[in-house]
């Protein structure tokens, strides 16, 4: 549980006065901005909508512009040397930040909100140079393990108070909405356990189980189910009309934020039932921090996994994502000690392996491949589908695996493109999973201004999936039959399992 604000951080109650910055105007923003409006310009919750961008994205806003004079656009590079200036422009006490745009260090934006008394989000983690000489010879230098560190260090400041305005990173859709589900996935299958396992499960255990349950303990849910590992695991089916040229990246999404994490070294939790240490793998300074996560000097984009999403089984990239590093520590289990906190001196006696397992679109695996056949190297075209989509689905959530009662279960979102089109005319399926989850978000901020820094897993999971459930198309929340009885996986769960070595 969070602690209560020691004092009232920020005064601007006043909704009438509050007002949003926007940053970045990519396919996420353009499917945020009808949610903003209806949920927050429409019910007064926000005066004020100012976009800015590096590119030129007048045609696109304008039709909003004409309709509602409080949505603004301005033409702006948000840099290291001007972001100061920028922000104290458009924003102040009681305000919010909204950062959905590429490079921008979230240290830096962070700070600045802080100090000012801004309200925060954003969907990643990111830095000014993500790929600067400085982190060339080690890759634990280019894991998003080492960017929380640096967060970390940041609020150990004494200056820093954690009681401040409330900032949510890491809140899209994955990062983000995953951590929720994970949750509501442990409810729902300590609650199946309870009734159709309960000739299985021990008086002792279901006594144990059924407090966990009530006062939601998750980590204590996760321990007790004996969950070993946790895949998010995504498959995009999202076809085009106009297929991929030579020379052209296609994407679903932010082509700069995949490329970005694909040749990034992979990365996971590590979970305390892992006996076989990968090839490559490189684990963090044992002195600092919780130490939950390992990274490979393998990329992520050329390390893939066997998983499963509703539609069946898939291989899939283990690319960076940050719920790898939130989920796992928040789920870890610390020796007598009830609160799980992650002191040094403590230690884990449970934590499960965390990890994405993401099968894109046919469009965007061509483009990968093209992309390593060019010594990763960029393609010259650049297109993200919309429009063009004729068909499919992205099925995006969790796999829980490993239980004592119930080896694989399954929460999360299936949202084709016709129903993403109804719900937000004009959208496809990925960038409505994202944009809706950041509504919650900003929801969040509004509703408990006075939290400081919060990862996904530490706001409220009802607060989120309330918002977000009528716009992620199919809910499944079941149990898998997956691995099949005589796979190796199920031997010993070990991450090398799953690997997928021809």
């Amino acid at each position: 549980m969070r602690s209560k604000p020691s004092q009232i951080f920020l005064s601007k109650v006043d909704s009438s006065a509050r007002r949003l910055l926007l940053i970045g105007y990519g396919s996420v923003s353009q499917c945020t901005l009808p949610l903003l409006i209806d949920y927050f310009l429409l019910k007064n919750q926000i005066n004020s909508i100012t976009i800015i961008d590096v590119i030129d994205q007048r045609a696109r806003i304008e039709p909003y512009h004409k309709r509602y004079k409080q949505i603004v656009y301005q033409q702006e590079e948000v840099t290291e040397k001007n972001y100061e200036k920028i922000l104290s422009k458009y924003l102040s006490e009681g305000d919010i930040l909204l950062d959905l745009a590429v490079n921008l260090e979230t240290r830096c934006l962070l700070k600045w909100c802080h100090d000012h008394k801004v309200c925060f989000v954003n969907t990643s983690v990111e830095l000014w140079e993500p790929f600067g000489e400085a982190y060339k010879n080690d890759p634990r230098l280019l894991t998003l393990y080492h960017r929380q560190m640096q967060l970390i260090e940041m609020q150990n400041d004494t200056q820093w108070n954690r009681n401040g305005p409330t900032a949510i990173l890491d809140h899209g859709c994955n990062p983000g909405l995953v951590s929720h589900f994970v949750k509501r996935a442990l409810i729902d299958m300590a609650q199946y356990v309870l009734g159709e396992k309960k000739n299985l499960i021990s008086i002792d255990e279901r006594s144990k189980l059924q407090d966990a349950l009530e006062i939601r303990n998750y980590p204590q849910l996760a321990y007790l189910l004996d969950i070993k590992t946790i895949h998010i695991s995504e498959r995009d089916t999202q076809l085009t009309k106009d297929p991929k040229k030579v020379n052209e990246f296609v994407n679903t999404w932010s082509i700069d934020g995949l490329c970005e994490e694909g040749i990034a070294p992979a990365e996971m939790g590590w979970g305390t039932h892992e006996k076989i240490i990968p090839k490559g793998t490189f684990f963090h300074n044992e002195k600092e921090g919780p130490c939950n996560q390992i990274c490979l000097a393998a990329k992520g984009m050329n390390t893939w996994v066997r998983s499963w999403v509703p539609s069946g089984e898939i291989i899939g990239m283990v690319i960076r994502h940050g719920e790898a590093y939130g989920i796992s520590k928040y789920l870890t289990v610390y020796n007598n000690d009830e609160n799980n906190n992650d002191d040094n001196n403590k230690t884990a006696v449970y934590r499960p392996t965390v990890h994405y397992a993401y099968l894109p679109s046919d469009s965007t695996i061509n483009s990968l491949v093209e992309f390593r056949m060019h010594n990763y190297k960029l393609q010259s075209k650049l297109r993200i589908l919309n429009n063009e989509i004729t068909e499919g689905a992205d099925e995006v959530g969790v796999l829980l695996l490993g239980g004592r009662y119930v080896q694989a279960w399954w929460a999360g979102s299936v949202l084709d493109i016709h129903e993403a089109r109804k719900l937000v005319p004009g959208q496809s399926a990925t960038t409505l999973q994202v944009a809706i989850s950041v509504v919650a978000a900003i929801n969040y901020c509004i509703k408990h201004p006075n939290e400081g820094i919060c990862l996904p897993d530490d706001i409220d999971v009802d607060e989120v999936l309330d918002i977000c459930m009528p716009y992620l198309g199919q809910w499944v929340s079941k149990s898998a039959d997956w691995p099949s009885k005589n796979d190796k996986i199920r031997e010993d769960w070990q991450f090398t399992s799953f690997l997928v070595v021809d």
